[in-house]
């Protein structure tokens, strides 16, 4: 497991570190003033600042202070050119409450706890050890089944943070799936490998971090997505026995692995849907203290028929599916036995925007993508739709979400957190 020890520096030893680091303590580099004007707490609320709009850095590091704390950031390079673009951290506000932040850069990384994490690993053949990678490009045709094993680790890339863990399924099925921790730390690096390095379903038992918890059958899992077209649903991808896929050409990415942020990114080329060709840009994003992850899609190729689906799996759900507006957001949440075999309770939710929201429909129990609720959303050509996925164990280490009522509160709560903007000024 990786460690790390988070450093919230006196001011004194700030002083020494950035002197030590080359770090200039007669003139700030740059000052940054946050404003909540909600009355709302928030809670490590995620903050991006562009590249230019703060000029040119002094070092490769950024340090974020605030008062006699040190605030964990990471910059982001997000458009891969070789560059940061943008500057991410979190921070917490009280209702109507202005920080003020000083930024200095500084050669050394300061090394904060790592609060998030992508894991990728594959293997180029079937008797050969898994390599941990950052990219995977993937052809209609080397797909699981038609290759005759599981090329990558856990299926394809997870991601988590100190709360929650995901995992992506890249061989073709692009379903995504829910690991449950009960510690805060970083999973293992050999989860879904053995000790000779081949890929292993070794995380369906219960290890002292947690385990994958959540059943994904013929959904596409919590978070997953398809396009409505012609009273039809279509689905991004196939089933496990399908040996050859609907998309073209799969490229995947690791964007940015941070103790504060991780991104990962999925291109579909040439998805055919209904004897349409759809060109899609995925982008996940995950921060620490949220039970729940980022999704950001753009299709190419809408036509003005279709309708956008953001998928919750159902399966094991046998409580009514709880439709609730909160701030910008329109919740679908649900809250049962929702595990394998029903053995723990576990509660689900997506955080749909409201102002594009069309209401839901259930899938079929048959078919290329079954037991879900799918939101309806109005889609347009090219433009973004980001929404949230969220999971929360009853095992989780912060207790309560075995109660129905605590969990709609969660989930209802982040979704005003969520709806609140930062106002930005750099001074």
């Amino acid at each position: 497991m990786k460690k790390a020890v988070l450093f919230y520096l006196p001011i004194t030893l700030i002083t020494a570190f950035l002197t030590s680091c080359g770090v200039s303590q007669k003139v700030s580099e740059k000052t940054i003033v946050l404003k909540n004007s909600s009355s709302l707490a928030l809670s490590q609320k995620a903050i991006s600042i562009k590249k230019d709009d703060l000029g040119n850095e002094k070092g490769t590091f950024p340090i974020l202070l605030f008062k006699t704390d040190t605030i964990p950031a990471q910059v982001n390079d997000l458009n891969g050119d070789g560059k940061w673009d943008e500057l991410f951290f979190t921070a917490d506000f009280l209702p109507n409450e202005e920080k003020t932040l000083q930024l200095k850069w500084s050669n050394t990384d300061p090394k904060f706890t790592v609060k998030t994490s992508v894991r990728f690993g594959k293997r180029e053949g079937k008797n050969l050890p898994v390599h941990p990678d950052t990219q995977e490009v993937l052809m209609a045709d080397q797909v699981h089944k038609k290759l005759g094993y599981q090329k990558y680790q856990t299926d394809g890339p997870t991601w988590e943070n100190d709360k929650v863990g995901f995992r992506h399924y890249l061989d073709g099925r692009n379903s995504k799936d829910v690991f449950g921790k009960k510690l805060p730390g970083i999973t293992p690096e050999n989860v879904g490998i053995n000790d000779k390095g081949a890929v292993e379903d070794n995380y369906h038992v219960m290890y002292d971090w947690g385990r994958d918890i959540f059943p994904v059958g013929n959904s596409v899992g919590l978070g997953g997505y398809a396009l409505w077209i012609d009273n039809k649903i279509n689905r991004l991808g196939i089933l496990g026995n399908d040996t050859i896929n609907n998309v073209e050409k799969t490229t995947f990415k690791i964007v940015s692995e941070g103790p504060v942020n991780s991104v990962l990114s999925y291109h579909y080329e040439n998805w055919k849907a209904t004897n349409n060709l759809y060109q899609v840009q995925e982008t996940t994003s995950i921060w620490p203290g949220m039970y729940g992850y980022k999704n950001t899609v753009s299709i190419k190729g809408i036509k003005g028929k279709e309708t956008f689906l953001a998928a919750i799996s159902n399966l094991n759900n046998k409580n009514p599916l709880q439709v609730i507006e909160s701030g910008d957001w329109i919740c679908l949440i649900q809250h049962d036995y929702l595990t394998y075999e029903r053995q723990w309770i576990l509660g689900t939710a997506i955080l749909v925007p409201a102002a594009i929201y069309q209401g839901y429909i259930e899938a079929p129990k048959t078919g290329q993508l079954t037991d879900s609720y799918l939101a309806k959303l109005t889609v347009q050509d090219n433009k973004e739709i980001s929404y949230y996925a969220i999971a929360a164990w009853e095992l989780s280490a912060d207790k309560g979400f075995n109660d129905s009522a605590f969990f709609t509160n969660y989930v209802t709560n982040l979704a005003k957190q969520l709806s609140v903007k930062i106002k930005v000024e750099i001074r």
